[in-house]
């Protein structure tokens, strides 16, 4: 009999989030990177498929929080150049944009206040952060490409945290994974302080995933990320059931609870379509504002994770390699969407992917609209009307009845997959 469980809240109300990391106050008498090959080098947008700015910035390095800005001393003439760069990793959110600047001399160079002998990363807690496929797509795994390299010998520099100081904490475990030093705020921040190094802004190539070939510093996969949320959460399972070693074990599935809109109209019986299957199935609301590691380490105890298409699938992080996720898709033409954002990151996790596009019968909006309605009769002339129209239909309206006879070959395409393992 499948159950309905949810999941904690968090209720960690303030931390303590401003720094004191490895500084020392110091005269400005010498360069803290002593190089005559101090350069900037700037990453647009057209050269990451139209997502992020970014700047790595080398040499003598110094930053001043309160004017949002990195400047690069020279240690000899050059021409004075500037570039305004978005810390947020989707240039098209709004933020208050980080000025990046290389000096002529060093006769302009405001004095180090504070040394730092590590590198920096300076990113912004902006835009879509809170939901919970963004936090990973726009800012987490950015910044576990950005930072890996540096094997948690960095300062974290973040801007906007006064908009977002709750996303400090939920996520401050996984921050430290990545830097062993506290981070600093960068709008509270009066010091001048020099690095070696600094990365402004956070890239991404791709939703959700890694492009091995562009990661600075050398390669790395999803399947190296996945690994260190396992390692930092401290979850048990690396592998999922495998039913050829463990042919008696019920392996065991997660059906995605939703509170508010894309529901499912009939998760009793969905469930007990997968109890059929031959699954141990578990109805469960996975919050948003749930305790990160707890959530984690709950998700990790399954092997099939299904559920509507939304930010809940992201949880796909934490399901142990060999698992396999279901999307299940709304009505509206809506699959080239859904798979951008989940069917390629699910493999590079080293999940199997699956989907079920839901049929107009199975849609609440043939009911509520009408079989004449344009967005029963013609979907993609929604599409056309653009992305609010279609929004509105497909996504924030949209409620689904599973026709689970119809639904019954995806299930077992997933059973067959874990006993094939």
């Amino acid at each position: 009999m499948a159950k309905l469980i949810h999941t904690g809240m968090c209720c960690l109300a303030s931390e303590l989030i401003h720094v004191a990391s490895d500084v020392q106050p110091i005269s400005d008498k010498e360069p803290i990177h002593d190089s005559e090959k101090g350069e900037v080098v700037c990453t647009t947008e057209s050269e990451t498929l139209g997502h992020s700015e970014t700047c790595e910035v080398d040499g003598d390095v110094r930053t001043n929080g309160t004017a949002l800005s990195v400047t690069l001393v020279p240690a000899s003439w050059k021409e004075r150049r500037e570039w305004m760069i978005s810390p947020y990793s989707k240039a098209e959110i709004i933020v208050k944009n980080v000025t990046v600047t290389q000096l002529q001399d060093r006769a302009t160079a405001p004095p180090c206040t504070v040394t730092h002998s590590m590198p920096a990363v300076l990113f912004a807690i902006a835009g879509h952060a809170g939901n919970y496929w963004h936090d990973y797509t726009d800012i987490l795994v950015p910044l576990f490409v950005a930072s890996r390299r540096y094997r948690g010998e960095v300062t974290f520099l973040i801007s906007n945290i006064q908009y977002r100081p709750e996303w400090l904490v939920k996520y401050k475990t996984l921050l430290r994974g990545l830097s062993k030093h506290a981070w600093v705020d960068m709008e509270g921040d009066t010091e001048v302080r020099c690095f070696p190094h600094v990365t402004v802004g956070l890239r991404v190539d791709k939703e959700l995933t890694i492009v091995p070939e562009v990661v600075p510093g050398g390669p790395l996969s999803m399947a190296d990320f996945t690994r260190f949320l396992r390692e930092t959460y401290g979850l048990p399972r690396g592998a999922a059931v495998s039913l050829t070693r463990e042919p008696d074990k019920k392996p065991r599935l997660l059906l995605i609870h939703r509170g508010h809109y894309r529901l499912f109209l009939n998760e009793p019986e969905i469930a007990q379509a997968a109890e059929a299957a031959g699954f141990e199935t578990v109805m469960m609301e996975l919050r948003a504002n749930a305790s990160e590691a707890e959530q984690a380490r709950v998700v990790n105890s399954f092997d099939v994770l299904l559920g509507m298409h939304g930010a809940g699938l992201t949880n796909a992080l934490h399901l142990p390699p060999g698992g396999v996720v279901i999307q299940v898709v709304p009505y509206g033409n809506i699959e080239v969407l859904a798979r951008a954002e989940f069917s390629e990151p699910v493999t590079d996790m080293g999940l199997k992917y699956l989907d079920y596009s839901v049929s107009v019968e199975e849609s609440s909006l043939l009911e509520t609209l009408g079989p004449e309605h344009p967005a029963i009769k013609d979907p993609e002339s929604i599409h056309r009307s653009g992305w609010t129209n279609m929004f509105e239909f497909y996504l924030a309206k949209q409620n689904v009845r599973i026709n689970t006879t119809r639904f019954a070959p995806t299930l077992a395409q997933a059973f067959d997959h874990l006993r094939q393992q």
